[in-house]
């Protein structure tokens, strides 16, 4: 598996602009950011598109992020990233059912990579998105007993798993949060064991993810 097929997905936004310019009207102050398709002033809350040829991710504006909902919009290159949040407490994992995975790591999250055809396990670090080898044999499995694994739109969600005292914490999450979540490690991380703003930031991010998730819907047959 080539882990260059993940980190692809992830670069920098389009920040400051030093000079004004027809293309992207006034520049911009320190700390903005601009929708990489139109080069519109973002807010601090917007939207992601992935460019599919360029295996990547790019903020959007809001009539960009819309334009690119529907199925096959621009020949398929550009696809809006979801923006649903769901756990499934009719079915949790099961500890017993995580280690059968054997991620050596309590945080982690998994998408499927259409350009590798498979399923890639990576887990937040120091050094960024750290891919870890997955027992898709075990994962088809797992899909099969629990439908939220089953749930993720190829390349643009993920499941995110998380261990804790208490259990076993699954969400399908937006695959922009889920690299969200790898830059504030890379960024908070100090010393051996991160310190405690690294923490308190990964604490204060499943907190709000806690927060926005809904139950999964559960099909007629089941309901």
């Amino acid at each position: 598996m080539n882990p260059a097929g993940l980190r692809r997905f992830t670069r920098p936004a389009t920040t400051v602009a030093a000079e004004p310019s027809a293309d992207t009207g006034p520049a911009l102050r320190a700390g903005e950011e601009r929708c990489e398709l139109c080069g519109t002033t973002l807010s601090h809350h917007h939207g992601h598109v992935v460019d599919s040829d360029k295996r990547s991710i790019v903020c959007a504006c809001r009539p960009c992020y819309l334009l690119f909902t529907a199925p096959g919009a621009a020949g398929g290159r550009y696809r809006a990233v979801p923006e649903r949040v769901h756990h499934d407490p009719a079915h949790p994992l099961s500890t017993v059912d995580w280690e059968s995975l054997q991620v050596p790591v309590g945080i982690a999250f998994f998408f499927r990579n259409s350009a590798l055809d498979c399923v890639v396990a990576s887990y937040p670090s120091p050094g960024g998105a750290t891919e870890c080898e997955l027992d898709l044999t075990e994962w088809a499995r797992l899909a099969d007993t629990y439908p939220l694994l089953r749930m993720p739109v190829d390349d643009l969600e993920g499941i995110l798993v998380n261990r804790t005292a208490e259990g076993i914490e699954t969400f399908l999450i937006p695959i922009d949060l889920c690299y969200a979540l790898v830059g504030e490690v890379r960024l908070r991380w100090r010393g051996l064991d991160g310190g405690d703003e690294v923490r308190q930031s990964v604490a204060a991010f499943l907190a709000d993810l806690r927060h926005r998730s809904s139950p999964l819907p559960r099909p007629p047959t089941e309901a």
